[in-house]
């Protein structure tokens, strides 16, 4: 692996770090809440660092897989790290662990947090809180690509290792003009939902702020009790609209956008997950009015399928605490953490269309047992799955339930009970933020052990950038040349 290329790379992504650290400081300015040096000293450590590396590390060649793979990893580890020094040096956090917790669950679009005084934080803290989840969101390396086109390496490797989802769907002939594509459209939504939230009386900090954790999937609220603290079904609306349209591929947007009404109806993976959103939401309500939870049926259906929305999109707000509710619905939204969104979104989770493969590909199997000569392939779409790729959604799903009873054991020796281990880790692994029990919709992750929480930061990490660009790192044979 080239080194040297690579830690170029590191140093002009800790360069954009250290300009997006200066955002904040407006509003800091204008709230006068005194946390504007912090950002300033943050910025200038990001420059400084990011400086030697990116003009002491010359090199001429090309990006291959290899980088590709470490430039994402060790990028977002980066960005947790330094984008940690602001709770740091204002010592609204100066835990470091914590502080790296708080800023890899945005970063990685998770939302969990150690925080228990949200609205105590100045503004600026909370405008970055969330501006880390929108960064976050699309990607950063893509967001790097689109407006740092001064790195002069070929992008597709670090687009095929950031993109969620089994395959990076390629708009643009140029990886540059793709993400710039994807961008615009990511804006586009972010200012329709902040202009609508403000219709619904919210201010334009909190609607902003509650829009980029929206369309991140991230769920990183102003207020300690997340979205229930307006008790608005109007903004409740909006914001759950906007949650399941992060959750679909931005691919699909994009044809929306150009009148392409075909290609949006006809997705066989969006059908599936509107499927699923309806169905969950259907039988959470027929419960909950059947338990007496609700009575009437708009406020049933209001809370409903908020919540089915939050958990799907891994997004993670809450109008509503879940475990009170009838058993069976808890296990539902428990499916929906491990579901996640559709591939080509903002949203975590082991992805909708690897659910359909996998459902369509046990299908297959039973057929096979039954007609032994039969030949019948596994389709998407009306069109056959490379068998690759299908190789690979079962090695994908092997290793989520693999790190996930492994976390989950981790936890346990930390001395966490069985549901508030398991439920954390889910929570960290499908990047959705609440839990259950001790970490559930009305709680966080403060009392987690710091070596729990350490092993739920490498969590997020892996969830957010989909297992194997982290894993493959450990394999001796990636650093060999």
């Amino acid at each position: 692996m080239n080194l040297v290329l690579t830690l170029r790379i590191l140093g002009a992504l800790l360069l954009y770090l250290g300009g997006t650290l200066l955002v904040p400081i407006p509003f800091s300015l204008f709230y006068r809440d005194g946390a504007w040096l912090p950002f300033l000293y943050s910025a200038l450590t990001c420059f400084s660092v990011g400086g030697v590396l990116f003009y002491g590390c010359q090199s001429s060649k090309e990006l291959s897989v290899r980088e590709g793979f470490a430039v994402v990893t060790f990028g977002w580890a980066f960005f947790a790290l330094f984008g940690a020094l602001p709770y740091i040096f204002s010592g609204a956090i100066p835990a470091p662990v914590d502080a790296i917790f708080e800023t890899m669950s945005g970063f990685t679009t998770t939302g969990s947090t150690i925080l228990t005084e949200i609205e105590s934080l100045p503004k600026s803290l909370l405008f970055w809180r969330s501006l880390t989840h929108w960064l976050g969101g699309m990607g950063i390396i893509v967001l790097s690509l689109a407006i740092l086109p001064m790195l002069g390496v070929g992008g597709m490797q670090l687009f095929k290792a950031e993109v969620p989802g089994p395959t990076a769907d390629r708009l643009r002939p140029r990886i540059q003009d793709t993400a710039t594509l994807l961008w615009g459209v990511y804006l586009l939504l972010t200012v329709a939902e902040t202009l609508l939230l403000m219709l619904g009386d919210m201010s334009f900090f909190d609607a902003i702020c509650h829009s980029f954790a929206t369309l991140a999937t991230g769920g990183f609220s102003t207020r300690n009790a997340s979205v229930a603290a307006y008790d608005s079904s109007y903004i409740d609306g909006v914001i759950t609209l906007f949650m399941i349209l992060a959750g679909v591929n931005f691919t699909l947007h994009f044809h929306l956008l150009r009148g392409k009404l075909r290609d949006f109806h006809s997705n066989e993976e969006l059908r599936f997950y509107f499927g699923i959103i309806v169905t969950a939401t259907a039988i959470i309500i027929g419960f909950n009015w059947y338990h007496g939870t609700y009575l009437q049926l708009g406020e049933n259906f209001r809370y409903s399928i908020f919540q089915v929305a939050s958990i799907i999109t891994t997004t993670g707000f809450g109008t509503a605490d879940y475990e009170t509710w009838p058993i069976l619905t808890q296990y539902i939204l428990v499916l929906l953490m491990f579901i996640g969104g559709c591939a080509g979104s903002t949203g975590g989770g082991i992805k909708v269309v690897r659910i359909l493969l996998l459902f369509k590909h046990a299908q297959v199997q039973v057929f096979r047992l039954i007609h032994p000569r039969a030949i019948r392939l596994v389709k998407l779409g009306n069109r056959p799955v490379d068998r690759e790729v299908l190789q690979s959604i079962l090695g994908f799903f092997a290793l989520f339930i693999g790190s996930f009873v492994f976390a989950s054991l981790l936890l346990a020796a930390c001395g966490m009970d069985l549901v508030s281990g398991g439920a954390a880790v889910i929570a960290c692994l499908s990047n959705i933020g609440p839990g259950l029990g001790s970490v559930g919709p009305v709680d966080n992750f403060a009392h987690v052990p710091v070596f729990g929480k350490s092993v739920l930061i490498i969590c997020m990490l892996m969830g957010r950038l989909e297992l194997f660009t982290v894993l493959v790192l450990f394999f001796p044979s990636f650093w060999r040349k």
